[in-house]
């Protein structure tokens, strides 16, 4: 097929924070790519999968929840989620329909007002919704915004997801394709360690620690002749109290993080690892827009 008659294009994936966009991601790729945890706003950066077929290619660009947001943090992360809906030919929009349509989730389509390019509407978790209440769930939204297409999916169960994948291909333009088609993501792989990491906090502690913390990969050393990788990493905190609870008693929570991690960063590499994690202190450092940037944000 030539290659300027394949459907090919920018994807972006917006909605609240805990709608499953990074569970939709994986699931569309067939392989992780983004972190998932049960907690909202889990997704600080964009994200980028690369999904190929023989007649397509679509990038799809994972993006931070859409919430109200007051620290410097939390506003970087809605400002890289909207600046994505000026940079792709389709928008795909999450929503969790085992919540009812509360203001917070109408807020969020507001987003779409400046948007220029089409909107599919996913209606995502479809498998915790009575069946008869997704009609009148579809007919609400239609009437909040002028969506191109609504489609109910469970991401968790990568049911309805062919469906979606067929809406995105008839709106999508004909193009080139913009990545190599034996890569899933422009992610290195320091990030997605870093990710990771960052996930296993997420998933072992509790209250507002994961929110508290960043991963900063120190050194990424590969060892072909005895097929190992030598990962340095610090978890960066903003109180000594946060510190105290990430290592833990007798440091068990930190082994427990490293341990974790350890063995998907091992799926990912396909080698050994040898992780060795540190705990800082950077005071409130959710509000210090230099280390913020200087986390890639």
């Amino acid at each position: 097929m030539q290659e300027d008659k394949i459907k090919s294009g920018m994807v972006a994936i917006v909605g609240p924070p805990n709608a499953g966009k990074s569970t939709l991601l994986n699931v569309l790729l067939g392989q992780k790519i983004s972190i998932v945890t049960p907690k909202p706003q889990t997704t600080r950066n964009r994200i980028i999968g690369i999904l190929n077929g023989p007649a397509y290619q679509v990038v799809l660009l994972d993006t931070p929840g859409l919430h109200k947001a007051r620290k410097p943090l939390n506003l970087e992360m809605v400002k890289i989620a909207v600046s994505s809906l000026a940079e792709v030919d389709v928008i795909l929009f999450l929503i969790d329909v085992s919540l009812p349509m509360p203001e917070k989730q109408a807020q969020t389509v507001e987003y779409l007002e400046s948007a220029t390019v089409p909107a599919v509407l996913v209606l995502n978790k479809i498998d915790l919704l009575d069946r008869d209440q997704l009609l009148p769930m579809i007919e609400m939204y239609s009437e909040v915004y002028a969506f191109a297409a609504i489609v109910p999916i469970s991401a968790l169960l990568n049911t309805g997801t062919d469906i979606l994948l067929q809406e995105l291909l008839r709106l999508l333009p004909f193009g080139p394709r913009f990545y190599p088609e034996d890569i899933p993501t422009d992610a290195t792989e320091r990030f997605i360690v870093g990710e990771i990491i960052r996930e296993k906090i997420f998933l072992l502690t509790g209250q507002e620690i994961p929110y508290s913390t960043a991963v900063v990969i120190d050194s990424f050393k590969e060892d072909e002749g005895k097929s190992l990788v030598t990962i340095h990493a610090t978890i960066v905190v903003e109180k000594s109290s946060q510190k105290a609870i990430i290592i833990g008693r007798k440091g068990s929570k930190l082994q427990e993080i490293g341990k974790k991690s350890r063995q998907d960063i091992e799926k990912l590499l396909a080698q050994k690892v040898m992780l060795k994690l540190w705990v800082k202190v950077h005071k409130n450092w959710t509000r210090d827009m230099r280390f913020i940037r200087d986390l890639g944000l």
